[in-house]
């Protein structure tokens, strides 16, 4: 009896131990990803002198003008709408098609599936910068052909033509291009979780696939879709490189493009480059702390097949 008392309170004793590691392990990069933030925050209330003097403290003066500043340098009030745009836009489309050919990879089997699915998967090996310069070119000779067609047909001057190049729909269009490999490798993996039986009987009473896509499998992918979703927003909010070289046009740019207004001359004015990144920041974080029980449920949800 000694004997198993002295067991169960050295195993008591273990699992405590290990419960104060986990939590202190868990407290010191909690603290290591909050900290910054709260740095950053305090630090755009200060001026730029009294960053140089005190990098660490609090702001003895708080200073809110930076934030009037950072937007004006920034044309914050052009390029956060445009931001907002290209995100939500995109993100639905990369959601839309990435689940329908989900679904037709993953449970409408033909010969062209494993070709076709291939080709997207490829694509997930291919990084932004790889892929830069041959999609410029591509942009701007597409547009060259549409406007000597169009010229041709006499709609109208091929000059200064341009339907992809310098507009929101070829951004949006590129945007859902570059995202669409990981998602319908997600979508399709996930789909094939979902029993061939409900798909089988479904067609055995006459439903058409479109009707068991938007009655069955879609309401079964929201999981994965949230997934998605989660991967696709910030990279699209934060993207730069991209709309860099396809939007040359000032009032088509998007906010990353306005934070980038602060390098060269103005780049030791720290209070409004500060203010400027929480600007760039804040909608994401408010989009976590929203959608947070959502993000949690489609991480987890979107991890397990079926």
């Amino acid at each position: 009896m000694k004997y198993q008392a002295r067991s169960a309170a050295a195993s008591r004793a273990l699992g405590m131990t290990g419960k104060t590691l986990s939590y202190l392990v868990m407290g010191i990069f909690t603290a290591m990803t909050v900290y910054p933030i709260i740095w950053l925050l305090y630090n755009s209330f200060k001026s730029t002198t009294e960053f140089r003097v005190d990098k660490v403290g609090f702001p003895d003066r708080w200073i809110a003008v930076n934030y009037p500043g950072a937007w004006k340098v920034g044309e914050f009030g052009t390029y956060l709408p445009n931001s907002i745009l290209y995100t939500v836009s995109a993100t639905a489309g990369v959601l839309f098609f990435a689940i329908i050919a989900g679904f037709a990879f993953a449970k409408i089997r033909s010969r062209a599936t494993p070709v076709l699915y291939g080709s997207f998967v490829m694509g997930i090996l291919l990084s932004i910068q790889s892929v830069m310069v041959p999609l410029f070119i591509e942009v701007s000779q597409l547009d060259n052909l549409l406007g000597r067609l169009f010229e041709a047909l006499g709609l109208m001057k091929a000059s200064g033509f341009h339907l992809f190049y310098n507009t929101r729909l070829g951004m949006i269009l590129i945007y859902i291009g570059s995202g669409l490999p990981m998602a319908i490798y997600l979508a399709t993996e996930y789909i094939k979780g979902i029993p061939n039986a409900l798909v089988e009987a479904a067609r055995m009473d006459g439903a058409s696939y479109f009707k068991i896509f938007s009655s069955i499998i879609l309401p079964m992918a929201a999981p994965i879709a949230t997934t998605i979703a989660i991967l696709n927003v910030p990279a699209i909010w934060n993207e730069f490189a991209l709309i860099n070289i396809i939007i040359s046009k000032n009032e088509l740019k998007s906010l990353p493009l306005g934070i980038m207004r602060f390098d060269g001359a103005r780049a030791t004015d720290y209070g409004k480059i500060f203010a400027a990144l929480v600007v760039g920041m804040a909608p994401m974080l408010v989009f976590y702390i929203i959608f947070r029980k959502q993000i949690t449920k489609g991480v987890t949800g979107g991890a397990v097949k079926g």
